[in-house]
C-alpha cells in the first residue's frame, strides 16, 4: 500500500470538533465537480489512492475516472462497505427484508416462507456476498486493490462474536476481485487478536492511531502493542485526533509507529493536502 492515503470524510461535512465547518463543508461538497477539484490537487501532489465510503456520488467520481482513463489510470480506490446511512433509511422505509431485498435483487422474504429463519442464517454468507457486490458494482473498471469493511460493520460482528464472517468476506473479495480484505475498527487490539485467531496473516487494519489516545479504544499503550507485535499491515487514521494536534507533532508519532504502513487522511484545500503529504514523506525517511 500507498504510505499516503487521501480520504473523504470532508466531502460528506464530517467534522469532529465544529458543526458549522461541517455544515460549511456539506454544502461545498454538494457539486460533484468541487470533490474532483479537491482529488485533482491531491493527485498533483502526489497523492494516487484515494479511500472513499461506497455512497452513492462516488459512483460520478467512478465514472469521471472512466471516462478520463489517461488522467487517473495511477489512482487506486479503496472501497469502504457498506454505507451505514443507506442501509439504515432503506430499512426505514422498507424493513429488514425489503431493504435486502433491494440491495440484493434477490428475495430474502421467499427463504423465510420455505423454510423458516434456518434458511436464512445458512445462507447469510450468500447475502453478504450479493451485498458486496451491489456495492462494488460502481467501481468496475477502477483498481480496487484492497476492499475495506466499516467500522459499523467489523466491531458489530466481533461483539457478536461472528468472526466466521470475515473469513468468509476475506475469501470472497480474494477471489472475485482478485483484492485483499481490509477492516475499519475502533478496537485496534481486539481486531488483531481476533483476525490472528483466524489464520488471517497481516490482516490490514486501519484503526485510531494518535499521540492523545482520541478514539483509540484500549488506550495508547494497548493499541502500540498490537502494532508492534509485527503481525498487523496498520492504517493510522484521525491521526490529527479532529485538530487537537498540530500537524508536525501528529506525524511525528504516527510515522514513528512501527506497523503502521499508511496513514490516512481528508483534507479541502490544496495548501492543507501539500502539507499533510510532504510532512508524511519527510518524517517517513
Amino acid at each position: 500500500m500507498d504510505r499516503v492515503i487521501f480520504g473523504d470524510n470532508q466531502f460528506f461535512g464530517v467534522d469532529h470538533l465544529s458543526q458549522e465547518n461541517s455544515r460549511k463543508k456539506e454544502q461545498r461538497f454538494k457539486d460533484t465537480g468541487e470533490i474532483l477539484k479537491v482529488l485533482d490537487a491531491a493527485h498533483e501532489v502526489g497523492i494516487r489512492t484515494f479511500m472513499c465510503t461506497t455512497y452513492s456520488r462516488i459512483g460520478e467520481i467512478c465514472d469521471h475516472f472512466r471516462s478520463n482513463p489517461a488522467k487517473y489510470a495511477d489512482w487506486k480506490i479503496y472501497p469502504c462497505m457498506p454505507y451505514a446511512h443507506k442501509y439504515a433509511n432503506a430499512v426505514t422505509e422498507l424493513g429488514i427484508t425489503g431493504a435486502l431485498n433491494r440491495f440484493t435483487g434477490g428475495n430474502v422474504m421467499e427463504g423465510f416462507i420455505k423454510g423458516g429463519a434456518a434458511v436464512v442464517q445458512r445462507d447469510a454468507f450468500k447475502i453478504m456476498q450479493m451485498l458486496v457486490d451491489a456495492e462494488m458494482a460502481m467501481f468496475q473498471g477502477t483498481n480496487t486493490e484492497v476492499i475495506f469493511l466499516q467500522n459499523v460493520v467489523t466491531d458489530l460482528l466481533m461483539g457478536l462474536g461472528m468472526d466466521e464472517f470475515f473469513l468468509h468476506y476475506a475469501d470472497y473479495v480474494a477471489s472475485k476481485y482478485g483484492a485483499k480484505p481490509g477492516f475499519i475498527t475502533m478496537n485496534l487490539p481486539l481486531a488483531a487478536e481476533r483476525l490472528h485467531r483466524l489464520g488471517i496473516e497481516k490482516p490490514i487494519i486501519c484503526a485510531s492511531l494518535n499521540k492523545i489516545g482520541f478514539r483509540m479504544t484500549g488506550g495508547i499503550e494497548a493499541n502500540e502493542k498490537a502494532l508492534l507485535d509485527g503481525e498487523v499491515r496498520g492504517i493510522a487514521m484521525q491521526a490529527l485526533a479532529a485538530g487537537a494536534l498540530r500537524p508536525r507533532e501528529a506525524m511525528e508519532y504516527v510515522c514513528g509507529l512501527k506497523g503502521v504502513e499508511s496513514i490516512l487522511f481528508g483534507a479541502s484545500s490544496h495548501s492543507h493536502i501539500e502539507e499533510t503529504y510532504h510532512l508524511i514523506e519527510e518524517l517517513s525517511d
